[in-house]
């Protein structure tokens, strides 16, 4: 079997897929350069980027699929899972051989795990909007540092773009090393430099404004006010509010 090798990247997916119909090897497996482990039996194939091929290639999927299915293919791809890499390449040569109404084919495995990846990838998404808290700094900026299961920054510009379009923010992930910065204008892309700071997620104490403590009290008594100790439900609250997301919480720190 022959093996496609290509940078991880949504292009080099679409190349991927331009090639094997140009060269038809029969099935193969596709491994980013980071997954793959070279052996002396490997037949391989390297995927080089091109714009041009990617762009017929996306453009042939827009034209067979409703908007929403372009979407899962594009949250699928943000969940960065290898398997998930080969299950999209398996279902866009799969659709491209059908006529259009494949994707609702729920019997086909590749057709299934995108659907059933971008929904994880999505309720990651939201549970990021409805979880990040900011923080407001020295220099005016209110920062939240980030690090979801999966790459789903792209998903929360518009979000935050929209909700906080008064006030200039970051939020970083910091397990991907790269984050997002609105300057009252525009979004732009950014990537930082940490040094002795063991808490990412957070600022560190010296860089906050001296009204963030004041916020964070105010918020701290707002939720002991409203919370109600004869109705605990732990439980409940978990499966709601999962703990690995708590590390973003203010109201949280009073566990702490």
């Amino acid at each position: 079997m022959t093996t496609f090798i290509f940078d991880g990247s949504m292009e080099g997916l679409f190349c991927a897929v331009f090639e094997w119909f140009e060269r038809k090897p029969g099935p193969i497996k596709l491994l980013t350069i980071k997954q793959h482990q070279p052996t002396a039996f490997d037949v391989l194939f390297e995927v080089f980027n091109n714009s041009a091929k990617a762009h017929r290639v996306w453009k042939g999927l827009s034209e067979k699929l409703e908007k929403g299915w372009t979407r899962r293919i594009y949250c699928a791809y943000l969940s960065e899972q290898p398997d998930t890499f080969q299950h999209l390449f398996d279902m866009i040569c799969y659709l491209f051989q059908n006529p259009k109404g494949a994707e609702a084919n729920y019997g086909n495995e590749a057709v299934l795990h995108v659907a059933q990846m971008a929904r994880k990838v999505e309720r990651e998404k939201h549970r990021m909007e409805a979880f990040i808290r900011f923080q407001h700094t020295a220099d005016g900026i209110f920062y939240c540092g980030i690090d979801p299961d999966f790459n789903v920054l792209p998903l929360l510009l518009t979000h935050f773009k929209n909700r906080y379009a008064d006030q200039q923010w970051i939020i970083y992930d910091i397990k991907r090393h790269y984050g997002l910065f609105y300057d009252l204008h525009k979004v732009e892309e950014i990537q930082m430099e940490f040094k002795n700071i063991t808490n990412r997620t957070q600022p560190a104490i010296q860089s906050l404004s001296e009204k963030e403590n004041l916020y964070a009290c105010l918020w701290k008594d707002y939720f002991k006010s409203t919370n109600i100790p004869a109705r605990k439900n732990m439980k409940l609250h978990i499966q709601h509010v999962p703990k690995r997301y708590w590390k973003y919480l203010t109201e949280k720190q009073l566990d702490h």
